[in-house]
This record gives structure tokens, sequence and C-alpha cells, in this order.
């Protein structure tokens, strides 16, 4: 009896049939991976599955699939824990999503994916000569693009992305992640053009819509979504961009309406993300035309008492929100943001002594030490 079965979509484009599904029965002990599964059954059932793979240790990218739903690389899943995660004990195979399928489990990456890497001009452009030796990058500037360095260029993120299943168009997590290595270097004299182009796109920076998809899919932890943040902060509160998607605005709003009540306003949103952060907002010619193209959303949704007209005028407030104000009065007396990301680790003194490396030197003075392997 086989130890695991497998259940591949199947798709070959030459023969004109729609996919289907097949099931196969491998014979192979739980600890190795799902490629190797995919793999035996290519080798002893049919030889025309269609899958990518190269290294088989979680390095390329390459072997990305969906496994029961969810995208991963199958180098990296073994069949005991993908047998566990299915419905019904059968492990299910598919290629990724947001990309067109070549045939079976191989997706057309160059149509979608690389395009859109290409997209952010994925290469350094200094200002002026060039050093007569090499340039001197600072060691915190590296560890800060070091996360987004990370990427193995597999596509899980963008086989996840919600926004991407809305808009194709939309650059996408993996690209963006991209775009931050080289807006966060030092040695890139176009951090303003960069930024500048990428919050002006329709399809750019403010098209994500924060569904965590990305974060939850990257086996290397570069979080997309993260970077995509730090790409909006910089070219915001920095650069003070103010784009012509609104986005900068849009954020601004969220965030003084829930300083000033609490709650977020809805109907002060509106106006404000259009026209600017403040009451006034609304009296603008801009926003009063946004004002009356959303009345009957509004209008249906006060008739169905989802809303009442008190709510939609005057809003919701928390009548005591003094620690909420703390919370924003700590992070504004700031002098500069403080960002952290996964190459940044916690005080010695907070790590275990029996999970401490060998020959640590600093002991429990509290020191931090500034890098780590993404996957430890």
């Amino acid at each position: 009896m086989p130890d695991y079965s497998l259940r591949i979509r199947r798709y070959s484009p030459e023969t004109g049939e729609a996919p289907y599904w097949q099931e196969f029965g491998i014979e192979l002990d739980g600890h190795r991976s799902v490629l190797d599964g995919i793999l035996q059954a290519r080798d002893r059932e049919d030889g025309s599955i269609g899958i990518r793979c190269s290294c088989r240790a979680a390095i390329c990218g390459s072997c990305g699939v969906r496994i029961n739903g969810r995208p991963g690389l199958a180098c990296h899943m073994h069949l005991n824990q993908a047998a566990a995660s299915s419905r019904d004990g059968t492990i299910t195979i598919e290629p990724m999503g947001n990309m067109p399928v070549l045939k079976d489990l191989i997706t057309d990456m160059d149509a979608v994916h690389w395009k859109k890497i290409r997209r952010v001009t994925p290469w350094l452009l200094p200002d002026g000569d060039p050093p007569e030796r090499e340039y001197i990058v600072p060691k915190e500037s590296m560890v800060d693009v070091t996360q987004s360095m990370a990427c193995i260029q597999c596509g899980a993120c963008v086989s996840d992305c919600l926004s991407m299943e809305v808009d194709p168009e939309f650059i996408g997590p993996a690209a963006l992640a991209k775009a931050y290595r080289f807006v966060g270097d030092p040695r890139d004299g176009q951090q303003f053009e960069r930024l500048k182009d990428l919050s002006e796109d329709p399809h750019g920076i403010y098209d994500c819509t924060h569904c965590f998809n990305c974060i939850e899919a990257c086996p290397k932890g570069v979080a997309p979504m993260s970077q995509i943040m730090r790409l909006r902060r910089i070219a915001g509160a920095d650069h003070h961009i103010d784009d012509a998607n609104n986005g900068h605005r849009h954020e601004q709003a969220f965030v003084s309406l829930v300083k000033q009540g609490g709650l977020l306003h809805e109907a002060e949103l509106l106006p404000r993300s259009y026209a600017g952060d403040s009451w006034f907002a609304k009296f603008k010619p801009k926003a009063a035309a946004e004002l009356v193209d959303s009345l009957p959303v509004i209008t249906k949704a006060v008739m169905r008492g989802k809303v009442s007209p008190a709510s939609a005028l005057m809003g919701h407030k928390i009548t005591d929100h003094k620690n909420l104000r703390r919370i924003f009065d700590t992070i504004e007396d700031k002098d500069e943001r403080f960002e952290l990301n996964l190459y940044i680790v916690q005080p010695d003194d907070e790590v275990p002594d029996d999970k401490a490396p060998a020959g640590d030197a600093h002991g429990a003075a509290g020191s931090s030490s500034p890098e780590r392997s993404p996957n430890a």
C-alpha cells in the first residue's frame, strides 16, 4: 500500500483540454519532501508531469507550488506535514496563482513575476562619477536592506496576493520588496525619483490592501508587505510626496481621525483623503464631488440599519482614550523613526542560556547582535 497519495492538477495547453485532477500513490518516508513525491510519481507512473525544480534545498525558489491551497516550496514541505494539513489525507498540489500556467505545475513567471521585477528598475542608479575605489557602505545601512535581499524570487507572495487578484496590474509584493532594496541603499541617488514613480502609479505602493498574505506565504521571512509600508513612510513622511492617488492623504486621515476620536469616522475619511486632512476638506470641490457619488452607498446602509444617521454624520468616539493618546505622544516625541527588520535580534540577555551560541563573548550584558540568518 502506498505511503502517501498525491492529487496533482494537470494541464497541457497543447491538447486543448480543460485542467483536471490526477491521483498518484507514492512510497516514501514522511520526512521526505513533497517534491520528492512528485518526482517519484513522474519517474514511476507518468513521465509527462511538469514541475520546475533545481536545488532541492529551499535556495533557488524554482519549485514554488500550492500545497493544500497554500503557496510554498515543494522541496521545503515534508510529506507527513503536508498529509496532516490536508482535508482528507491526500496531498493536493496545484500551480501557483496569479500567473499563467504553462503545463501542470509550471507557471509563466516571465509574463508576470519577472515583468514586474523589471518595472521597479532593480539595479543601483548612483549620482555623479563613481569613486576611485569601492563604495563604502555603513554596516547599519546594509542590515536595513538585508531582509529584502533575502528574497529568492520563488513567487509565493505573488501567488497569494489578493490585490493582484483584483488588479492584475498591481506591481506586486515581490517587486516592491525588491524596490525597497534599492530605495534603502545609500549608494542609490534616485531615491526620490523611485518613490515618486511608485507613489504616482495607480498600481503602485498604495494599491496594497494590507492582507498579510505575502508575509505568511514567504518562505524566507522577507515580509514584502512590511517593505511596502516602509516605502510609503519614506515617500510621505520624508519626501512629502502628495500623490495623485490620494494614498498619503488617506493614511494621514486615518491616523488623525483615530487620534482625535479613538475610532475611525468614515464620513470624514473620504473628504480628507481627497482634499486634505482638515474638517473643512468636505467643502472643497474635489471632496464634495466624491461625497455626492457616495450618497447612494450610505443611503442604502442607513435603510438596512447597518448605520444610523447620527453615527454616519457624527461618527463614533471613545469617551476616554488617554491610553491611546499616550501611544501617539510616545511615537510622535521620537526624534526619528525606529524600525527593525527580521535581521535585528533581541538583546542577548533575553536568550536562554541553553540556546546561546558557544563562545558568546557578550554574556548577559544586554548587548545585541546586528544580524542573523533568515531561518534562525
